[in-house]
């Protein structure tokens, strides 16, 4: 197949394909004279490069993806992979601490008196609320 039917099949643009044929992401290419010539494990490959970029990982990190194939190949894989769930599981825990950031906020606010609504840093305007009035 050539590189049109290559992009159709995997989603992405001719373009894309030849930037990872750049890269070695592809390995050899076979070419029937100007044209590319791809196959099913173009198609596989492709999947994959495409597969691992929505998880959040780099072309650059994909180097060497050619030599899959090979035990060493599939190491250096499950390594990556294994520091993409550490990025993830640090960002999940970010996530969670901003997460009890903003319920500690929403329940100050609901605390605070609505009718009075000071424009002051949220703990002033909560004692100032609390203040007697004169």
């Amino acid at each position: 197949m050539r590189i049109g039917e290559l992009a159709r099949r995997t989603g992405t643009t001719p373009k894309a394909l030849r930037l990872y044929e750049a890269r070695g992401l592809l390995g050899a290419v076979a070419r029937a004279g100007s044209y590319r010539q791809y196959g099913e494990a173009d198609v596989a490959r492709v999947q994959l490069i495409r597969q691992a970029l929505a998880l959040g990982l780099r072309l650059a990190e994909l180097d060497g993806l050619d030599a899959l194939h090979t035990a060493q190949g599939w190491e250096r894989m499950a390594a990556l992979l294994a520091r993409r769930r550490a990025a993830v599981a640090r960002e999940r825990q970010r996530l969670q601490a901003l997460d009890r950031q903003l319920a500690a906020l929403e329940a100050e606010l609901h605390a605070c008196d609505a009718r009075a609504a000071p424009v002051l840093p949220l703990p002033q305007a909560c004692a100032a609320v609390a203040a007697p009035r004169a």
